[in-house]
Order: structure tokens, then C-alpha cells, then sequence
């Protein structure tokens, strides 16, 4: 049977349901700007594809992925001001969130995840999280239990010494860079334009942010680093290492009676 849970019919859906709540996944991504060679779907493609390889491997259903996040911040996205960035004021963002995880446990599918593919989302799906269980808890609907994280998160040291054989700068200038890059190259190659992936400077933000937004330390390709040095065989380390690591802790999450 499919792992889409929109791909079910709601009989499907009713009886997985009664034999067992299924974790259901629900991938947040955004569209925003990830330079001249990745597509602006990019933060929601990647965690797509990735939890559909974890529920292949769990049993899980995968929820349709959520196409808008979060404002895109210079210091890790490159800004909302690149043409195609669509996002979310927070308190849109943290009801949107909200309102779906209410819905999916009332209807018994109590074990939820939450894969962020989109750094800026991360403190709203916290909230949002937060006051699911609150409404929830208050309307007497017990037994939830939510799992949120980053897939990049589960990177390990050894995995991040494949991709950045010179040191990592930093996660946040990591933006359409050499990770997403490597990791679209080999999930989603064709909407990749591999002859406009850019190599240049690193940016430089001081350690302060100015209102409005500065935008002059900003790439001009959104790159906040060089992704030169991308590859399908990096993307590749990656998803193989991530994948059965994320299942794995998915496993664990769920063992424990969330009311214990």
C-alpha cells in the first residue's frame, strides 16, 4: 500500500487507523529562493523525498508536504526580497500547523512528525506543537505524541567530513550550497541546473541585524556559500546515512507511552 497518506482512501485510512495509529509525517518545507541552480521548491522536495525513503523502511504515512514556511532570513536563506520567495507571517505559519496536527489526532493518527526542511521554520512548529497538545488535552483527546526535527540534524561527523573535506563554515551559510546541492543532485537531479551552480565567496554578516534588512552582505545568486563542490555521490553519503538514522529514532520516539 502507499505510504502518501493523501494517496488513501478515508476506509483506508480508518481501518490503519483502528489496527494501530500509523506515524504520520508531515514534511514542512517553504518556497524560497536557492540561488540560479536549485528550484524554490527545494526545501519542500527534499524532505518529501526523504520521508517517503524513512516510511518506506517504518511503516508510516507521509502527509502532503506543506509548500509554504517561514520568512526566509538573510543570514540563512538569503532573504525574503528574492523574486518567488511566497512565505508565511509566524502566527499564520504557527495556526496553519496547528490546526492540521489537531485534526490528524482527532481522527486517531496520535503519532505525528514533524520534518522540517526549512531552517527558519523550526521555533513555529515548536509553538505550533505546543498548542496542538493544549487543544487537544482540553477537548479530552489523549495519547498524542509529536516528533519534530531538521533531517540535516541527524547529519553525523563522519558524513559531514565527506561533504566538506576542507571544514564546514557553518550550517547556516550551508544555504544552497554544497549540502542541498549534493543531496538534490542525487534525489531530484533533473531540476538541478547544474551549469549555473555558482562558486563564489562566503558572505559576511556582522553579529548584528539592522531593520529594515541590510541586504548588501547578501550573494547576489542567494548562494551564501560556494556550492562548487556538490555532488550526486555527496548526496548520495548523505540520504543513505540520514534515511535509516531517522527511522531508526523514529522507532525510539514512539516505544514510550507519551503519558508516562
Amino acid at each position: 500500500m502507499t505510504v502518501q497518506l493523501d494517496a488513501l482512501t478515508w476506509v483506508e485510512l480508518d481501518r490503519l487507523t483502528r489496527d494501530g495509529p500509523p506515524v504520520v509525517i508531515l514534511p514542512a518545507g517553504s518556497l524560497e529562493q536557492h540561488g540560479p541552480h536549485l528550484p524554490l521548491g527545494t526545501d519542500r522536495f527534499m524532505p518529501a523525498r526523504l520521508a517517503a525513503l524513512v516510511a518506506e523502511r517504518t511503516g508510516a504515512l507521509v502527509a502532503p508536504a506543506l509548500p509554504y514556511g517561514y520568512k526566509s532570513q538573510p543570514k540563512s536563506g538569503g532573504g525574503n526580497h528574492f523574486p518567488g520567495c511566497a512565505s508565511l507571517d509566524a502566527a499564520t505559519y504557527i495556526h496553519m500547523v496547528r490546526d492540521i496536527l489537531c485534526d490528524l489526532a482527532r481522527h486517531g493518527l496520535t503519532k505525528i512528525v514533524l520534518f522540517d526542511g526549512h531552517m527558519e521554520n523550526q521555533w513555529f512548529l515548536t509553538e505550533a506543537a505546543d498548542l496542538a497538545l493544549r487543544a487537544l488535552a482540553a477537548e479530552g483527546v489523549v495519547g498524542t505524541r509529536i516528533v519534530k526535527f531538521g533531517y540535516w540534524t541527524f547529519i553525523t561527523p563522519e558524513t559531514e567530513a565527506a561533504l566538506f573535506p576542507d571544514g564546514l563554515l557553518s550550517w547556516e551559510l550551508e544555504h544552497a550550497a554544497v549540502m542541498e546541492t549534493s543531496c538534490m543532485l542525487h534525489l531530484c537531479p533533473d531540476l538541478v541546473r547544474a551549469e549555473e551552480i555558482p562558486d563564489g565567496p562566503p558572505a559576511a554578516f556582522p553579529p548584528y541585524d539592522v531593520y529594515p534588512v541590510d541586504t548588501g552582505p547578501i550573494p547576489p545568486t542567494g548562494v551564501l556559500s560556494s556550492a562548487a563542490g556538490a555532488s550526486a555521490e555527496k548526496g548520495r553519503i548523505v540520504v543513505e546515512q540520514v534515511v535509516p538514522d531517522i527511522a531508526a529514532a523514529l522507532v525510539t520516539a514512539f516505544q514510550t507511552d507519551p503519558q508516562g
